[in-house]
């Protein structure tokens, strides 16, 4: 039954794909299949490391990449806890378990999300990132649904080795560049410049940099800009 299920999921992520290699990647076709295939309303799939870092691959609109911004933002969130228990994280109704996550579930809420699933992604025993769902409405991921998003987990897993680069003279996709503009470029960019500038280690620049989005209520991304541009100064060790 699991082989016949794969064997759907793999046809209807290259049936979207129009049978050629698709130019923006094999990670974004699987994330926009997976949106629509699980019955959620939105997905993102972000590589992560253990050292913390992160990388937004792909999402199905500006709303799914904002929850990942936010999980990025707080530290924490469902994406963050699949990757650290290697297991799936399946809440149905966010408002229930708001304790678990209160960054990130505060923020959720502001922008309607109800329910959350999210599940790592790995390549044997190394993970690689996560894949991501999100749904505005309070309702559980079951049955064949639920079914369908592991498969998907898996099918995303593959899509992003083959976007790395492929044997036979595939080209890499875009996001798998090394001189790719990534999603947190400037938050990278700039927790070097406040490390540099304070003193500090580049752990610490960073929580200083999520301190500051989180007690502000803005993305990341745009307090890192504001830090690159010289519009944004910590003057002093503590300033949050």
């Amino acid at each position: 039954m699991d082989g016949l299920r794969r064997e759907r999921l793999w046809r209807a992520v290259t049936e979207r794909a129009g049978g050629e290699w698709p130019e923006a990647g094999w990670v974004k076709v699987v994330c926009s299949a997976a949106g629509e295939l699980t019955g959620v309303d939105g997905a993102a799939v972000s590589l992560r490391t253990e050292e913390n870092r992160q990388e937004l691959v792909a999402s199905t609109d500006v709303w799914a990449s904002g929850l990942e911004e936010l999980q990025f933002t707080v530290g924490d969130g469902p994406a963050v806890e699949a990757y650290a228990t290697r297991g799936p994280v399946l809440v149905g109704d966010l408002t229930v378990e708001e304790q678990r996550w209160p960054g990130f579930a505060d923020g959720a809420a502001a922008v309607g999300v109800r329910a959350v699933f999210a599940f790592p992604l790995q390549v044997g025993a190394i993970l690689v990132g996560t894949l991501c769902l999100y749904r505005r409405a309070p309702e559980p991921l079951i049955g064949d649904a639920l079914s369908d998003a592991l498969i998907l987990a898996e099918i995303a897993t593959t899509a992003m080795v083959s976007d790395l680069g492929h044997t036979d003279g595939r080209p890499k996709a875009p996001w798998a560049h090394v001189d790719a503009e990534g999603y947190y470029d400037d938050v990278n960019i700039a927790t070097g410049m406040l490390a540099a500038g304070l003193g500090i280690s580049l752990g610490e620049a960073l929580l200083r940099l999520r301190a500051h989005a989180f007690s502000h209520q803005i993305p990341i991304t745009e307090v890192a800009r504001l830090v690159k541009d010289r519009q944004l100064r910590f003057d002093t060790s503590t300033d949050p």
